[in-house]
Order: structure tokens, then sequence, then C-alpha cells
């Protein structure tokens, strides 16, 4: 399925810099100034980095489902449902924000944290759904080891995660070939997390993006440890994403997609 609004690009291209009014840093993969679309069903995916001493604030959402998955440190998370909790690395938290919720971020125990946050778009008859939310701690999610990577699941087959768009979500720490395909009716996108490879032979880094049409498979490769003296222990991992595109226009409004 073509969303004809959106950018395609035949290999990876740089991440965007992103800072936060409160103060925090990210890598976005789109939208960006060289990917100035987003990507049906999703609204927008970035890399966040929180210093000790930042943070988000309570603050309101509408209209979208959130998934966000910890890299390293550990982030509070509360909201107006009345939650409470603490994701630490590898754990997942996904809120439906449907009709709206308000909800902020802190790292935890005073040191910094970074991970991965999905903004997936909700299909026009659930936006105003009633608010959601639910957490996976890491050895929840299904880890497999594949023919040239390890696999975890953030969503899809085995998760404990749902949403209410159908998508997959895979975490590869790729250590030799390895091949991801992307259904026909979806839309997706790759992203670097750490160490240096390639994507059907094109440099993928991380906070390189390479989006990816319905229908294509992917190889992806570490990088040749004879072209890197520095980052020879430095794995290759790299998240991969694909969803049923609603077929709707993203309108997002800051905090809201409407």
């Amino acid at each position: 399925m073509t969303d004809p609004e959106r950018v395609d690009h035949a290999g990876p291209i740089p991440g965007g810099r992103v800072r936060h009014g409160t103060g925090v840093n990210a890598t976005r993969a789109f939208p960006t100034e060289a990917h100035p679309t987003n990507r049906d069903p999703f609204v927008l995916f970035e890399r966040f980095y929180i210093d000790p001493d930042a943070g988000f604030p309570m603050h309101p959402h509408r209209g979208f489902e959130i998934v966000s998955y910890m890299l390293d440190g550990g982030m509070e998370h509360e909201d107006s449902l009345g939650v409470s909790h603490t994701a630490r690395e590898g754990d997942a938290m996904r809120i439906t924000t449907g009709g709206g919720i308000r909800h902020s971020e802190f790292p935890a125990d005073g040191a910094a944290c970074n991970g991965l946050q999905l903004w997936v778009n909700l299909p026009r008859e659930r936006k105003e759904i009633e608010a959601d939310y639910a957490d996976a701690a890491a050895a929840d999610l299904p880890t497999a080891t594949e023919d040239g990577a390890t696999v975890t699941t953030v969503i899809g087959d085995g998760s404990p995660l749902e949403l209410h768009t159908p998508m997959e979500y895979l975490d590869a720490r790729v250590d030799d070939a390895w091949t991801w395909t992307v259904p026909d009716n979806r839309t997706g996108f790759a992203f670097g997390v750490a160490g240096a490879g390639t994507a059907d032979g094109d440099r993928i880094d991380a906070g390189d993006v390479l989006p990816v049409d319905g229908g294509r498979s992917v190889e992806f490769a570490p990088e040749d440890s004879d072209s890197s003296s520095d980052d020879d222990d430095t794995e290759f991992r790299v998240v991969c994403v694909a969803g049923e595109p609603h077929g709707e226009p993203i309108r997002q409004r800051g905090p809201y997609v409407l």
C-alpha cells in the first residue's frame, strides 16, 4: 500500500537533531528536514536522551498510541490514570492516549537515561476511546536466536503489549547477515541503534533511518571488522518496525494527533 504523502529513500538517511522545550535532546528518524513526512500509520519515531536534571513534566496527549522502549537507565512514568511505574533497560511501555491522558517522564535514580519512542496514529473511529496503559518487563518480551541475529519482539507475536494498529517492532542484534521482510500491506522503517553495518549493502550507522516499502526484504550485516579500528567491540543493533497503514491523513498538533 502506498502513502502518496510520504517520501521514500533508496538507502539510509541520517536522523535529525531535536531539542524539546523541557531540555531533552533526541535523534528523530521522522519527520525531519531530510524525511519531512510521517509514515502512515506512524506519526514520529525518535531516540531520546534525558539528563538527570531534565525530563517531561505532566503534559497532555490524545489521538494516538505511544510505545517507549528503554535502552539505558530508568525512566519514571506517572499519569492521570493513577499509574506510577519505572521502566528500565529492556522494558517497554504502551500508552493509548485516546480521548486524552496526562503523563510525566523523568529519569530514575538521579541518573541519565535514554530510549526509543514511537507514536502510532489511532484510526479515525478510535480517536476518542478511553485512555489505557500497559507495560512489559524485559523478561516478558520474547527473544529468539535467528540466522544472523538475536531478535527481541517488542510488539508482535508473543509480546504482551498490543496496539490498535496491527504492527511489529523488532530489536535485532545483528552478528551476521540477517534479513527482515515487510509484508505487502504494511509500511516500515529501520533505525540504527548501535554500531555500524549495512542495509542491502548501504552503510547504516546509529541514528540513521531506512524507510522500507511493503513487500521489500532488507539484508542487514555488521560492518566488516577490517574497515574500522574504533568500533570493533560495538555490536550492530537495529530496530525494525512495520505497521498496517490507516489510509488517513496524520494531523499532528504538538502533543495531539487529530
